[in-house]
């Protein structure tokens, strides 16, 4: 009855969603609106676009953004410089220094008062929302959730008003949250169902809202909620990909540019285990560099030497300092103006008066062409600069003069689509092909679309081909063709699941349309961690890995740190919402199925703790099993060698356990000191076990393997050993640097090898000889006795038994006892 119940009344809701008036249609997601500026991001207006007549109480809400601007901030990237050892011991001092500050006891009740503007704008919004106004509910509803405005967070009363605009209009992005707040349970304000979230997320996807079209597509890509379903994912995700390549194509020639800001938040401090335990940061994965390179700086100190070179006339640091400012990168906006100035101070040292300078340094024209091909671009698409196409045509001459392949790219994507000159097909296919030659991933594209236009079979394994070079640089257009390719089994063989990858791809890689990941890094970095776990947690649903492995991050509360540090300073409190184990191992569990070791590693440590689930043993041996195959985890082997010494889950094995700690130190060379003590406390206890007939398997020597050489083989490596010795000891004596002095031991060293040499070749001259000498006392023996037995004396040879033990010269036999013919 009960079920019967909850299906008729999901049934009522299906319905009054779909016979919603068409007046409260349009879809009010914040992240399909346009944003003109932050503020805009957080007041996405829920009215429709399609009557011209206004809601009831739209003044009222008018009235209440007014108030709301007056108290709006926006955050900005703060500039963070990384600290040395000394900085970083001094801020430890400074937290373990007792301030001495004398506070009363904490009171009861809500931490935060709405006063002053905001106040007045809640009022001005709930008596709008009286009148069902969809914008006020909206704006309600996310001051609600996200505690915009420093408003105080409450999340059932959030629910209530998405759920209350969700029926009275089938809203989108009111829908999409249900689905949100059901899929992840956030703040309590319902438990968390995944048939429930799979629903709300589905009725806003097929309404066209973009977030929820590509957490559908994950959700049946996944598994999540659902059976694996390849065809409805690609269906999603398709969808997703369309309107991210619309978005791409629609900037300025060339497409839209962006900084990328997703990125894993632990690993800014060496990943999940920290520096050197994390698969992030150890192994393969470690920093291999010179600990003076700029590997370990920070993006300031780049900046600020690279500018003083640049001031001494490097030519090559102005250079980079100009592709930093214009790509830009997360935490660093792109400056165009910048980025122009340093270009043009290359472009200056190479051009004077439109010539080139006699005598320029080695490598500038290459360094001057580039930067044209910069400069050009600019002037092309028109950042930081007027747009004007003539210009972009000089600067891109210059730089084609040089074999600058951006220069060849820009000047063939005029002449293909006509911008300030005239159009010329074949003139642009053939620069574009120069510059795809030359690895340029922008030029690979258009070449690839060029062929895949002609449709022959030749021409689609071309367009293939040039499709999958620029992938290898994750270009989003080319992601995009081999995800179409794909799935339509075009020019190859068709492949859902290949396609759903290509989609995925590209729907997380248009950040700025789809996501909230800029939103999330500023709250980060700004000390919000709530207000950032619940913009990394929207996008967690969405599929991205990193955003997963960050939402279980901030919710870890058995994070990886010293325990001294613990000693010195106290720390604060975490707050009610990021105290969900539950919630952190279902996103470990997620982000571990998209690839992430150390994120599988944490799943067992839930499992083997019982950290928001039951204590599960045998989940654990399977996780750390799983992140050990081809010995990718460090950390992982080294529980399995701790779960066999202790027989915590497995037989309890000294010599499994051991084998265990010596792969861990195989796999990373940083876990020395920790497999070295556990090693040495392993043996102590494998050898008492031994002593006192213990039934625990004690360690064993392993058999060293060995092989009868013969002597050829025992000298050529021997001296094949001896050449190893010098050269191992010279190279770490003198590394490269051995000068005229070493003449003389270099001399000695080689005399001593051929001396040897030729000892070794005596020896072996002197046993061929003395086999030679016995095969001929041999055969002179045999004609002696041959000769008595013909002439029939026998009784005169005296047998072998009765002759002397040292023969006497002159004797016959002296000969052959002296090569060792008799007594041998």
């Amino acid at each position: 009855m009960r079920s019967y119940l909850l299906c008729l009344f999901l049934l009522l809701q299906a319905l009054s969603f779909a016979c919603a008036e068409a007046k409260y249609a349009t879809d009010a997601d914040r992240t399909d609106d346009a944003k003109d500026d932050n503020f805009q991001a957080d007041l996405v207006s829920a009215r429709s676009n399609s009557p011209p007549a206004r809601e009831p109480g739209a003044d009222l809400v008018d009235a209440a953004v007014s108030e709301l601007r007056k108290i709006y901030q926006p955050l900005h990237h703060q500039q963070r410089k990384k600290h040395g050892i000394l900085g970083t011991v001094l801020q430890w001092v400074a937290k373990a220094t007792p301030t001495f500050r004398i506070s009363a006891p904490p009171v009861d009740g809500p931490k935060h008062v709405v006063t002053g503007p905001l106040l007045h704008a809640v009022k001005l919004l709930e008596e709008s929302s009286q009148k069902n106004n969809s914008d006020a509910l909206y704006i309600l509803a996310e001051l609600n959730f996200y505690g915009n405005f420093s408003h105080p967070r409450n999340f059932p009363a959030a629910f209530d008003y998405y759920q209350k605009l969700a029926l009275l209009s089938g809203n989108s992005s009111a829908l999409h949250m249900l689905g949100f707040m059901y899929s992840t349970g956030v703040g309590g304000a319902v438990e968390r169902d995944q048939a429930r979230a799979l629903l709300y997320y589905t009725f806003a996807a097929n309404r066209g809202h973009t977030r929820a079209e590509m957490t559908v597509a994950h959700r049946h890509h996944s598994g999540i909620g659902t059976p694996k379903s390849c065809d409805t994912a690609a269906r999603y995700y398709k969808r997703v990909a369309d309107k991210a390549v619309a978005w791409y194509r629609s900037g300025p020639p060339g497409g839209m540019g962006w900084i990328p800001e997703s990125y894993r938040i632990a690993d800014e401090t060496g990943g999940i285990y920290g520096t050197g335990a994390s698969a992030s940061s150890a192994g393969m994965n470690a920093i291999k560099a010179h600990p003076n390179s700029d590997a370990y700086a920070s993006i300031e100190d780049i900046i600020e030497y690279l500018d003083l070179m640049a001031q001494k006339g490097d030519f090559k640091a102005a250079y980079n300092l100009g592709r930093i400012y214009y790509e830009g990168q997360r935490g660093l906006d792109r400056d165009f103006d910048l980025a122009r100035k340093y270009f043009f101070a290359v472009t200056q040292r190479f051009w004077k008066k439109g010539r080139v300078v006699e005598n320029y340094k080695a490598g500038l024209d290459k360094t001057a062409s580039k930067a044209a091909g910069y400069i050009g671009r600019m002037y092309m698409r028109g950042e930081g600069i007027e747009q004007n196409f003539d210009r972009a045509k000089y600067w891109f001459d210059r730089g084609i003069a040089h074999g600058d392949a951006q220069s060849q790219y820009g000047l063939g994507l005029m002449l293909l689509n006509g911008y300030g000159i005239t159009k010329h097909v074949p003139r642009a296919t053939e620069l574009f092909k120069v510059a795809a030659d030359q690895d340029f991933s922008l030029a690979q594209v258009q070449l690839g679309t060029l062929y895949l236009d002609q449709g022959h079979t030749d021409d689609l394994g071309a367009a293939n081909h040039y499709f999958e070079l620029a992938a290898r640089y994750g270009n989003i257009e080319a992601y995009y063709y081999l995800a179409e390719l794909n799935y339509a089994g075009v020019g190859r063989d068709k492949s859902c699941s290949v396609a759903v990858n290509f989609y995925k791809s590209v729907a997380e890689k248009a950040e700025p349309l789809v996501s909230s990941w800029a939103e999330a890094n500023l709250a980060y970095e700004d000390g919000d961690h709530e207000l950032a776990f619940l913009e990394y947690l929207g996008a967690a649903e969405q599929g991205y890995e990193k955003a997963q492995t960050n939402v279980a991050y901030l919710l870890d509360s058995e994070q990886s740190q010293l325990p001294f540090l613990q000693w010195l300073y106290q720390k604060s409190p975490r707050p009610v919402l990021l105290r969900n184990p539950s919630l952190a191992l279902i996103f470990w569990t997620r982000s571990s199925r998209q690839g992430n070791v150390d994120s599988l590693v944490k799943m067992g440590d839930y499992y083997l703790h019982g950290i928001g689930t039951d204590l599960d043993v045998d989940r654990a041996v399977q996780c750390f099993t799983g992140a050990s195959e081809y010995q990718q985890s460090a950390q992982a082997l080294y529980n399995l060698g701790w779960m066999h010494e202790n027989g915590v889950g497995l037989n309890q094995d000294y010599h499994l356990a051991k084998r265990y700690y010596d792969s861990a130190l195989e796999t990373n060379e940083e876990a020395y000191l920790p497999v070295t003590l556990s090693l040495l406390k392993l043996r102590l206890r494998s050898a008492w076990n031994t002593l006192t007939h213990g039934r625990i398997n004690s360690i064993q020597d392993e058999p060293a393997p060995k092989k009868d050489w013969s002597i050829s083989e025992w000298v050529a490596n021997f001296l094949q050993d001896d050449n190893y010795y010098y050269d191992d000891l010279y190279d770490d004596l003198y590394d490269d640097t051995i000068g005229d002095a070493g003449l003389d031991d270099l001399d000695e060293a080689i005399f001593e090898s051929l001396l040897i040499f030729g000892l070794a070749a005596a020896l072996v001259v002197l046993v061929l000889y003395r086999q030679q000498r016995q095969q001929a006392a041999r055969r002179r023996e045999e004609e002696r006795q041959r000769q008595e037995q013909g002439q029939g004396v026998r009784g005169n040879a005296v047998p072998p038994a009765n002759r002397a033990a040292f023969q006497q010269p002159g004797d016959p036999d002296f000969g052959q006892w002296g090569i060792g013919g008799i007594g041998h």
